[in-house]
């Protein structure tokens, strides 16, 4: 008997030391191992990704004396700017009306004629000059990464295997940096993420994919004239691009369900053809090969559909043609990783500054409809805001930075700061902060934290020509006493300012509105109580009254009340309306915009509690 005690003591022992370094017992086959025999390579810094963002780390670390290897998956650099033909380049500008970004991107845009679209073959051209030109980096076209080994505490990368035509191989460094588009790097490395909009409580939901199309035999003198007569609404035409006409939305009418159009934004490109941006391709999932080829797939049908329309419709197109197809999708969102500092929307709306600021974002925030019915909408104009470099540092994984637009945003932020100069700012800065890191002998978490070296950071890249500065600005509606409901209400999603930045808050707030803000605030807080609700069909721009709000609140939430008499009151009682409304409202009349924010987010937030 005392032998079989002691047996179970040291069982025990043996079992609670396991589950603490790391499922080794239980879950062992979690634990990736590559296999020792396979050749090795050692670097300073692995770049990840053969996007703009990859080449903007590449050659920053290299610039600053690390030996750089940049894994490319495809057979060439540019990504979506050269495999999916998005040639129309979204430009941010600073509080003074300068480029918010600049460095080793306004290096490539300059090479690139400094146009807002680009010749795809010279952008493909700048890109691989810049890679060439700098010695310390080899260069690996059709390379998969297919493992990441982490250390014994599962906190860094140990080594990684990958694989091209050439065979298996192995590699180690001090420090990796991710710029795939959807973290696919960090992944493998069991970097946490969330996906599309989970963090704003809307579960598989994402963005709609885009297909580019490109048209030859395009007469532009009668797009211009098209803008001018207004035939499709309000659009800008210049010589080498042109947006706007709205009105083909409605006049358009898709050949596939899954599909629609957005307003047009045109690139015109040297030898007179043009590529546009407005094929909205939804139901596709950006990390499943097989979703995005049937995507594909239902984006060149739709292409052939829409060209018949432009020929029979759109003045300059009759004698265009389909000139070929993109190889790729235009993805906007799949991964977030979750960072050291997740970039909130409050951020872009309070146009913050960060004491480890790496770059400036200042693009609209862009939220595209996730379904054929839904709405594309624009949060916020943004001044400026700081991206911080404890965004770019991902949990768990402390040699590891992720810099695309899967960075640390959250999935709102995410709609400003995913364009592509953003991204290779970031990335410049991830490539530099490689290389003080591992000279400095800390790991970016550490760095993360070390104000100094942070500091070092930011000298060195304004030495190089980046654009970067401390600033303070006053943001919309600060200081106002409704501030804090729409802070609330667009951090969840359902309040948008628009180009103007302007939320009408004096205007009177509509029954339509009301409806449909708490309806959707209501479906990402408690999916339940949603579905237990039947909602009224609302149209039309018809003032919301007191009574007529708590009544329905009454009908979604409290129910029964012996105050029913006065329902305002009773609203309040059980904790729906937010005091401050009640105190500025204390009679039966229309409701203000102001007013009517702070009354649906009193009534979120008691859901949430």
């Amino acid at each position: 008997m005392q032998l079989k005690k002691w047996i179970a003591i040291i069982l025990g022992i043996v079992l609670i030391a396991g589950a603490g370094t790391g499922y080794y017992l239980y879950k062992n086959d979690d634990v990736v191992r590559i296999d020792e025999n396979i050749p090795l390579n050692t670097y300073d810094v692995i770049v990840v990704g053969g996007e703009p963002e990859g080449v903007a780390a590449a050659v920053a670390s290299a610039r600053a004396g690390a030996k750089t290897l940049l894994l490319v998956k495809r057979d060439g650099l540019g990504g979506l700017f050269t495999y999916g033909e998005l040639n129309f380049l979204d430009l941010g500008l600073d509080k003074d009306k300068k480029p918010a970004n600049a460095g080793i991107f306004k290096e490539w845009h300059e090479m690139v004629d400094k146009e807002i679209s680009f010749d795809i073959d010279k952008a493909g051209e700048a890109f691989d000059e810049l890679v060439k030109n700098e010695e310390n980096i080899t260069l690996k076209f059709e390379t998969e990464v297919e493992k990441v080994e982490l250390n014994e505490d599962q906190t860094a990368i140990h080594q990684i295997q990958a694989k091209n035509p050439d065979g298996v191989m192995r590699y180690q460094a001090k420090r990796y940096i991710d710029t795939t588009a959807h973290a696919d790097f960090a992944a493998l490395a069991k970097v946490p993420y969330f996906i599309g909009q989970e963090d704003i409580g809307k579960k598989d939901t994402s963005m709609s994919v885009t297909l580019m199309m490109h048209f030859k035999n395009v007469d532009w003198s009668k797009v211009y004239k098209v803008a001018k007569d207004e035939t499709f609404g309000e659009a800008v035409v210049q010589p080498r691009t042109a947006y706007g006409f709205w009105g083909v939305v409605e006049a358009y009418k898709p050949k596939s369900d899954r599909t629609r159009l957005r307003g047009l934004n045109i690139a015109r490109v040297t030898n007179g053809d043009i590529y546009i941006n407005a094929l909205q391709i939804f139901g596709a999932n950006g990390l499943d090969e097989k979703s995005k080829k049937e995507a594909i797939e239902i984006g060149k049908e739709e292409t052939k559909h829409v060209l018949a329309f432009l020929r029979a419709n759109f003045p300059g197109f009759e004698k265009a043609e389909i000139a070929d197809y993109p190889e790729e999708l235009y993805v906007r969102e799949t991964r977030h990783i979750k960072a050291e500092y997740q970039l909130p929307i409050s951020d872009v709306w309070e146009y913050k500054d960060h004491w480890d600021s790496v770059a400036f974002g200042s693009y609209p925030v862009d939220v595209q409809a996730t379904e054929p019915d839904g709405e594309d909408y624009i949060i916020l104009n943004p001044k400026q805001y700081a991206i911080p470099f404890r965004s770019l540092v991902p949990k768990k994984v402390d040699n590891l930075l992720v810099a695309s637009k899967a960075s640390g945003y959250s999935s709102l932020a995410a709609g400003s700061a995913r364009i592509v100069p953003t991204g290779m700012s970031t990335a410049e800065a991830a490539g530099m902060a490689s290389v003080l890191s591992y000279k400095n002998k800390v790991n970016f978490r550490e760095m993360s934290k070390d104000k100094k070296l942070v500091k070092e950071l930011q000298d060195e890249l304004i030495a190089k020509g980046a654009h970067l500065y401390h600033f303070d600005l006053d943001y919309l509606y600060e200081g106002k006493w409704f501030y804090p409901a729409v802070k609330d209400l667009y951090s969840r999603g359902i309040l948008f300012a628009g180009y103007e930045n302007d939320l009408k808050p004096n205007e009177p707030f509509t029954e339509n509105q009301f409806v449909w803000m708490v309806k959707n605030g209501v479906e990402r807080t408690d999916s339940k109580l949603y579905k237990t609700i039947e909602w009224p069909e609302v149209t039309g721009d018809k003032p919301l009254t007191c009574d007529k709000a708590a009544r329905w609140m009454f009908d979604w939430f409290i129910k029964k009340d012996n105050q029913r008499n006065n329902p305002w009151a009773a609203a309040a009682k059980h904790g729906y309306l937010d005091d401050e409304v009640f105190k500025r409202v204390d009679e039966n009349r229309t409701l203000l915009k102001k007013e009517g924010y702070a009354l649906v987010s009193g009534i979120l937030n008691k859901i949430d509690k």
